[in-house]
């Protein structure tokens, strides 16, 4: 990291310690400590309902603070994941170092640190969602000598009491300013919180969803993040959800991520988008054009894209919000630009024109520009089990380079319109279809295990686990049950307002 990178970071550890995160050691945060007056430290950690945990400490003395960030401590697994037993169920809770930041909530100094879970034996506990992906990554780099990056586009709704002034236009919020979208400045706050926290985030917006219902407002946005390290990407929307919640209690407002929040509206998303690098160049261009290492990449995605489902759509209203027409994915195929698809590859800046040239009469850059070019799964949801669906993607995604007939089969689901126009008629009678139920998507999950529980990066307890979560609901033909009954459908949102 060199000064201009250190001086523009809104870390606090990083101006303090003029350094990446990635080489923080104890020391550093024992320093940081000291010097900044901390009094407090937590823990965070995700648990198996997809929110941060906290376990807080009051710093009395060095030796302490040298303890706990040496240590760790204990907690009861029983109560953090579904799948251990209380009579086993002790756990030790890690600090990484290179998470660490300052609490933007409390008054006192306090530093805000996550954490990794080992078993009793002093190892990673095989089963901890963050083992599985950070093992998932290890295998893509290891099998494919490539880095995986991704990152998530988080959208949310603000919930208000209905306010008569500059009332937002129904379903007209896309990229809305104040003060017809009202709540552009938590968003913002939000963002820089999360910035600080260590988060890369790229940009936000108020999104499509806008409406009035029942006397109260709900109003769309969005924060998407820029591409890294696939752990940090899943951690700092953990961190985002979060921070977002706390800033609308702060507001007197509620924050959702449900997929769906009544019928005919807009639903919230959690899309992912990727690309795979070497040596630090994007691979997912050549020539110009998608590359043959993107095609594959995406037909493997494409291959067990309906079993990530299980991960990425876990509760029975994800279901609702993959419907045909709603700009949702329903049918597996892939496309340029094109909203209906389980895969969609976005603009990238491939093209040759400088436009900032052009907007500014002729001025150009001073360097060559560096492809931006990812694919985005749009499947996924605000309920999403985060890190378990990002691993299943990459292992898809590795899965693309084992199939021999990748690119055959990239060619093949390619779309390169709307998907529901006329002429893609006989186009979607070939495709398979996404699962419409969380017992579906289970059925899916059990027939394609194998392949998450390769060189063990899934235990074949977490699959059995949460295939029997999802079973559980007793969901399928849901949708067609609820069809017209309105009073059914909001006792079923309101059931899942709070997801993960």
């Amino acid at each position: 990291m060199n000064d201009s990178e250190i001086l523009m970071n809104p870390s606090d550890l990083v101006q303090f310690l003029k350094k990446d995160p990635a080489e923080f050691t104890k020391e550093d945060i024992i320093r940081f400590c000291e010097e900044m007056a901390v009094e407090m430290v937590n823990f965070r950690y995700v648990a198996g309902d997809g929110k941060l945990k906290t376990l807080n400490f009051v710093i009395s003395s060095k030796e302490y603070l040298d303890t706990i960030l040496s240590d760790g401590e204990r907690v009861d697994g029983s109560n953090i994941f579904p799948f251990i037993e209380a009579g086993s169920s002790d756990l030790y809770v890690v600090p990484r170092y290179a998470t660490a930041f300052m609490d933007p909530f409390e008054e006192m100094p306090t530093l805000n640190i996550l954490c990794s879970y080992y078993d009793n034996q002093g190892r990673p506990l095989a089963s901890s969602p963050e083992y599985i992906l950070r093992c998932a990554r290890d295998a893509f780099k290891k099998n494919t000598g490539m880095d995986f990056k991704c990152f998530g586009e988080l959208e949310y709704y603000v919930i208000c009491p209905e306010d008569s002034l500059y009332p937002g236009l129904d379903q007209k919020g896309y990229h809305a300013s104040g003060p017809f979208c009202k709540f552009e400045e938590m968003r913002t706050e939000a963002m820089q919180m999360v910035a600080r926290a260590g988060g890369k985030i790229k940009y936000g917006h108020s999104e499509v969803g806008c409406f009035t219902k029942d006397g109260y407002y709900y109003e769309q946005h969005e924060i998407e993040f820029l591409p890294t390290d696939p752990i940090l990407a899943v951690e700092m929307i953990a961190v985002a959800k979060w921070a977002l919640r706390m800033l609308g209690y702060k507001y007197g407002v509620e924050v959702s991520y449900a997929p769906k929040i009544t019928v005919g509206k807009a639903g919230s998303g959690l899309h992912f988008h990727m690309l795979a690098e070497k040596n630090g160049k994007n691979m997912m261009i050549k020539d110009g054009v998608l590359s043959d290492i993107a095609k594959q990449m995406i037909a493997g995605i494409l291959d067990v894209g309906d079993a990530v489902t299980a991960f990425g759509n876990p509760i029975p209203t994800s279901y609702l919000r993959l419907v045909p027409h709603q700009e949702a994915p329903t049918y597996i195929c892939w496309g340029d630009r094109n909203r209906s698809v389980v895969v969609r590859v976005p603009l990238g800046w491939t093209g040759s024109t400088d436009m900032a040239a052009d907007a500014n009469y002729g001025i150009h850059r001073k360097a060559n520009k560096t492809s931006k070019q990812t694919f985005e799964y749009r499947v996924a949801d605000g309920s999403a089990d985060i890190y378990e669906t990002v691993a299943c993607l990459i292992l898809g995604a590795m899965h693309g380079f084992a199939m021999p007939d990748a690119l055959d089969q990239a060619q093949k689901l390619y779309a390169s319109g709307n998907i529901f126009n006329k002429e893609y008629a006989a186009f979607l009678k070939t495709l398979r279809q996404l699962p419409a139920s969380c017992s579906e998507s289970a059925d899916v999950l059990l027939a394609k295990r194998a392949l998450f529980e390769k060189d063990g990066i899934f235990p074949a307890g977490v699959i059995d686990s949460q295939a029997k979560k999802l079973k559980a609901f007793n969901d399928k033909g849901l949708s067609d049950k609820l069809l017209g009954n309105t009073e059914a459908f909001a006792e079923l949102v309101a059931k899942y307002i709070h997801v993960a």
